[in-house]
């Protein structure tokens, strides 16, 4: 899957609690952890959808960009 048109990758910080299962596979290394939260690089993140089923919280998501 490339990346969607008008959307964008979503790091919920009230879910995140930093056990970095996502940045494991990720394949552009697009996720890192900054104060045990994951923080995406968007503009490389290609929207592959891998890391978003392993997060046990359900703190990712690809959203539609409001408004566009």
């Amino acid at each position: 899957m490339g990346r969607l048109p008008h959307h964008i990758f979503i790091v919920n910080n009230d879910r995140c609690f930093g056990c970095a299962a996502c940045i494991a596979l990720c394949p552009v290394n697009a996720l890192s952890l900054i104060d045990i939260l994951a923080i995406v690089d968007e503009p490389t993140c290609t929207h592959c959808n891998l890391c978003i089923p392993a997060c046990p919280v359900h703190a990712l998501s690809i959203d539609p960009i409001p408004g566009v």
